[in-house]
């Protein structure tokens, strides 16, 4: 990274911050994030056996004071730990660390960034890209998250990475700025499954038959989308699968 660069960042570390779903439950997908940022150069630590949740449910919940000392809870982690910047594949850690703890935290000053941004940004600067026709590339519907779109306004990148890597992305009916919910947000997904999985057949009516996958960046919504259909992939199951294939 150069001296100047290698000096400035002595003392400060990345953290990768998986969330609770992709730690708790989504250990494939967990490892796979880690793949990919080891793939492509990206150095992280990883906090897992001291780190708690984001606190957004118990924001949800009401029990904001509660958030609060969470959020301040965390933030003592991560200076104590020297973390300067968070990257996370979890649309709502994404959407807490972002623009909720500025809100809890006095003196909050870590940049927070989604996994989608940070793993198109590393695939530009080591020029990864699918060398094949058209013709070659492989329909994928995208399914935009609520908390990474509406809420965060991350719409591009993750359309961007789907195209460097081979995917040509077929837009379903309602998407960015109008995407339907999955389904799952909300605590729907834990209180009350089939409603949840109501509204995820709802969704997936609007798949298109030549796609071959729908492809979401959201833990939830991938198993909720599952649910009706195994067309559902989660977004680091395409990218590893697709970063694979070029070393054959």
């Amino acid at each position: 990274m150069g001296l100047i660069n290698w000096v400035k960042n002595l003392g400060s570390n990345v953290l990768y911050y998986p969330g609770c779903l992709t730690k708790g439950v989504l250990s494939k997908e967990f490892e796979n994030y880690k793949e990919i940022f080891n793939r492509l150069g990206i150095d992280f630590i990883l906090l897992s056996k001291d780190e708690s949740c984001c606190g957004l449910p118990i924001l949800n919940a009401g029990y904001r004071k509660d958030a609060r000392k969470l959020a301040k809870k965390n933030f003592d982690l991560f200076k104590k730990h020297s973390v300067t910047k968070i990257i996370t594949n979890c649309p709502a850690c994404h959407y807490m660390f972002k623009k909720v703890y500025p809100k809890l935290v006095h003196d909050w000053n870590i940049k927070v960034e989604h996994a989608t941004v940070t793993i198109l940004e590393a695939l530009k600067k080591r020029r990864v890209k699918f060398r094949g026709s058209d013709v070659e590339r492989e329909l994928v519907n995208y399914h935009d998250p609520c908390y990474l779109g509406r809420y965060s306004g991350i719409y591009d990148e993750p359309r961007k990475l789907i195209e460097l890597l081979g995917g040509k992305i077929v837009e379903m009916r309602f998407n960015r700025e109008n995407a339907l919910c999955c389904g799952a947000g909300g605590g729907v997904y834990s209180n009350s499954p089939d409603i949840a999985k109501k509204i995820a057949v709802e969704r997936v009516k609007f798949v298109l038959p030549d796609a071959t996958r729908i492809v979401s960046p959201c833990g939830l919504c991938y198993l909720n989308l599952k649910s009706a259909s195994e067309k559902s992939t989660e977004f680091s199951s395409f990218v590893l699968g697709k970063l694979r294939g070029f070393e054959r």
